[in-house]
């Protein structure tokens, strides 16, 4: 075996353990004997394991970014936020392993950093898309960074949560997020603000509830009661703060 072959085995079998147990729980020994090969060789190519794990979240961070990069060109429909999002859950369910070291917070010899620095990248470029879209419904784009940030945040989170349960199918799980993610933005409030009665909450001036009479029963709060207020089934009762959309 060459020096190249030596080096990309190791980088295998780094990847495979890294994404199992992460940097702390492999040891040096494991990769040694999973390659049949002494711990010298491995500290010859990587200096050690903290060497080697870096050079696989940099190769995992430089992957993802390239898919990134390749579904987020061309014009800003929903067909393609659709075909973005099941590009995105086809590389987690390829690269479970990849994708597992990437959401764990990489060490600091790493070039490319954490997760977090990763997401933060994708959000960049996701926030000139945003600034056109917010801009053309009549929003502030200055906004587009905050949205960006959230939106990312939100697709990422769920695809780690997928790639958990594989629940519901991936073509399934796709449409959900840009259900949610493009319905929503097509609903935005141009001026949301936390409504007064959150306010009050918060500040703990809502009048303190009395308490019951000794003997009596609790009122029940149910669907009953608030559609004899004016709400209909499934709908928050009159006065209560608005959900976003």
């Amino acid at each position: 075996m060459t020096g190249k072959e030596r080096r990309e085995q190791l980088l295998d079998i780094g990847r495979r353990l890294f994404a199992e147990r992460g940097l702390d729980g492999t040891s040096i020994e494991e990769i040694a004997a999973r390659a049949r090969v002494s711990k010298p060789v491995v500290y010859e190519h990587f200096g050690g394991k903290e060497g080697l794990y870096a050079v696989v979240v940099d190769r995992e961070v430089e992957r993802f970014l390239a898919m990134a990069t390749q579904v987020l060109a061309g014009e800003d429909t929903m067909e393609k936020f659709e075909a973005a999002a099941v590009t995105l859950l086809r590389y987690i369910e390829d690269n479970s392993d990849g994708f597992r070291i990437l959401v764990r917070d990489s060490h600091p010899a790493s070039v490319s950093g954490t997760f977090a620095s990763l997401i933060s990248d994708i959000a960049s470029q996701v926030e000139y898309i945003l600034a056109d879209v917010l801009k053309v419904r009549g929003y502030d784009p200055r906004l587009a960074p905050v949205y960006s940030q959230m939106l990312v945040g939100m697709v990422a989170s769920a695809g780690q949560w997928w790639l958990d349960v594989r629940k519901p199918a991936l073509e399934e799980m796709a449409a959900h997020l840009v259900n949610l993610a493009w319905n929503g933005l097509s609903q935005l409030d141009p001026n949301p603000k936390i409504s007064s009665g959150a306010l009050r909450r918060l500040a703990g001036r809502d009048e303190p509830a009395q308490p019951a009479a000794r003997g009596a029963r609790p009122r029940r709060r149910d669907a009953t009661a608030a559609r004899s207020r004016g709400a209909g089934p499934g709908q928050p009762p009159a006065g209560a703060p608005r959900a976003p959309s």
